[in-house]
């Protein structure tokens, strides 16, 4: 990390390359900005660059870094493994480049479950490290919700999700575009967290709606963005569960769109 902010910096500016080590983590910081081009948004798919192209091939020669150029993946790969948080560069602006990595303890029962898949398959893509590590934090998300984590096309992205569905790593819930997806059961097993596996992965569609009924007999009316609370379900999903008991005659709708409120059918 600190042989790329080196390499990468702008000694057209004053100043030095800082590293700092304190007990929230490692942050390393280098004068000017991002090199034309790139930006927060594509950082891990543009095309390798370089500010000092002669200074960089030179670190190449000595082995200090990797030829390709993809010093960045190799970063994000050291903490996402371990089931460490990303690297966060949101801190960097127009003259400054800011890397900071969180000093958390490794998860080594993630990285066994890591090492034993790519035994079989072969090492594990920066995409789907990225998308295991956001469900992590975040739970529950979509497709739509990992696009600008993994920063690549919808098609690339529903891709991998699929992949690691068949290899066991998460579970999808729902269809369609409201679909989405969960670590595996497996996965929080492995981790003695069976419980939490539960609360992630819902309630079934029967449960979800006698929940709404019975908010509904307790508070007199119920939105969709009640049920989006009370079933931890995205907001096509709650839509698709209100019409269905509509449809069945438990309850009755009162406006439209965002007004819209539910009752029980007297």
């Amino acid at each position: 990390m600190f042989v790329n902010a080196l390499v990468h910096r702008d000694f057209s500016r004053l100043g030095a390359v800082h590293v700092k080590i304190t007990d929230d983590g490692l942050s390393i910081s280098n004068p000017g900005g991002f090199v034309e081009g790139v930006t927060l948004q594509n950082l891990l798919v543009v095309d390798p660059r370089s500010r000092n192209p002669l200074l960089a091939d030179v670190i190449k020669r000595i082995g200090l870094a990797e030829r390709t150029g993809r010093g960045i993946d190799r970063i994000y790969e050291g903490m996402l493994r371990y089931g460490r948080p990303a690297p966060d560069y949101s801190m960097s602006d127009a003259f400054t480049v800011c890397v900071q990595m969180v000093n958390v303890a490794a998860d080594l029962d993630f990285l066994k479950m890591i090492v034993e898949q790519e035994e079989k398959l072969g090492r594990m893509p920066i995409d789907s490290l990225i998308i295991l590590s956001r469900l992590r934090e975040e739970r529950r998300l979509g497709t739509v919700d990992l696009i600008p984590h993994v920063q690549k096309p919808e098609a690339v992205v529903r891709s991998t999700l699929e992949t690691l569905t068949e290899t066991g790593f998460l579970e999808s819930h729902g269809t369609g575009r409201g679909r989405t997806y969960t670590l595996s059961a497996a996965i929080y097993r492995k981790a003695g967290k069976k419980a939490e596996y539960v609360r992630q992965a819902g309630f079934a569609p029967i449960q979800q709606e006698q929940m709404v009924l019975s908010y509904i007999e307790k508070h007199g009316r119920i939105k969709r963005a009640d049920v989006v609370d009370l079933c931890r379900i995205n907001p096509p999903q709650a839509y698709r569960l209100l019409k269905k008991l509509v449809q069945k005659g438990l309850i009755k709708k009162s406006g439209e769109r965002r007004h819209a409120v539910y009752t029980r059918d007297a």
